[in-house]
């Protein structure tokens, strides 16, 4: 790594590195991060204002990676390269399968799920989670529709992977503002429904989650935890240490109520994700995210 950027580090302490909850870093950005990879470093816009931040990347400095996508494939090489260089990864994999006025530009369902079972071939099922998050209530996917297609789900992807995450969608003003232009555009109605409600739904999904020996867990929503579901811990210095057959220290630090994820440093960026969820908190709207996918300079040092 140049020593400029070795500089302006703000510590040597090793890091876990999440990638991203802000965007999808495998499906749009592999080039970017396999470049940045190889410089040893990246730097990372502050989403609040103020100065970016330098992050190593190097094997010296990473504890381990936590990727987050809904679309594995065009990142394949760049984790064959990780998994050669021994840095341990897992990888959170949102699957779904709503309609297309929901999840525009989502992979087909069946690529995913095929894409999760070969991660679990090649890294083994420790290093994969099944993200079926969020849970959003529409005319297109009432409650009903839910049950069936979760239990669908955990059937194709029993044994690749032992954990699934649930939550409900958070309504951000940004998730009311495109569900509404969605709604109006293709014929549907949404709706956050009472507690009562989804703890009903969450506590059916958490039985059908065991049955297929799956662990079920709650993302963030303590209002919402009961006694069939387990506090999420999405980035998990637990699983990290599995995958990687070594012990990996990481102190509890969520970054919101409820959250029990480990310290780590994100390096995505807002607004850069092309996928046109209409119940996504990370984008204010999919033609910006698209816009800014398509302008991106994969040789910046920085993502957004």
């Amino acid at each position: 790594m140049p020593t400029t950027a070795a500089r302006l580090t703000d510590s040597g302490r090793t890091v876990i590195i999440s990638a991203s909850y802000r965007t999808d870093i495998p499906a749009f950005y592999g080039d970017w991060f396999q470049a940045r990879l190889e410089a040893g470093f990246c730097r990372v816009a502050n989403p609040y204002g103020g100065p970016e931040s330098l992050v190593r990347l190097d094997a010296e400095a990473v504890q381990g990676f936590v990727f987050w996508t809904r679309n594995s494939l065009p990142f394949t090489p760049v984790l064959e390269a990780l998994s050669r260089r021994g840095t341990p990864f897992v990888v959170q994999y949102t699957i779904t399968g709503y309609p297309r006025p929901l999840e525009r530009s989502v992979i087909e369902g069946k690529r995913a799920i095929a894409a999760v079972r070969e991660l679990a071939r090649r890294y083994g099922p420790k290093a994969v989670v099944w993200r079926y998050d969020p849970v959003f209530l529409t005319s297109l996917t009432p409650p009903a529709w839910h049950l069936s297609q979760f239990e669908r789900l955990a059937d194709e992807l029993a044994g690749a992977c032992d954990e699934v995450v649930l939550s409900f969608a958070q309504i951000y003003a940004k998730t009311r503002r495109n569900s509404e232009r969605a709604a109006r555009d293709h014929g549907f109605t949404w709706w956050d429904a009472e507690p009562e409600v989804k703890a009903t739904l969450l506590t059916s999904l958490a039985e059908t989650a065991r049955q297929h020996g799956m662990t079920p867990s709650l993302c963030s929503q303590p209002d919402l935890l009961s006694a069939s579901l387990t506090p999420a811990r999405c980035i998990d210095g637990e699983r990290l240490s599995a995958v990687a057959g070594r012990s990996i220290s990481a102190r509890i630090r969520g970054n919101r109520p409820g959250c029990l994820c480990a310290q780590s440093k994100d390096i995505g960026a807002y607004d850069t994700c092309a996928h046109g969820c209409v119940y996504c908190y990370a984008v204010r709207s999919q033609s910006l995210g698209k816009r800014k996918q398509r302008a991106h300079d994969p040789v910046a040092e920085r993502l957004g």
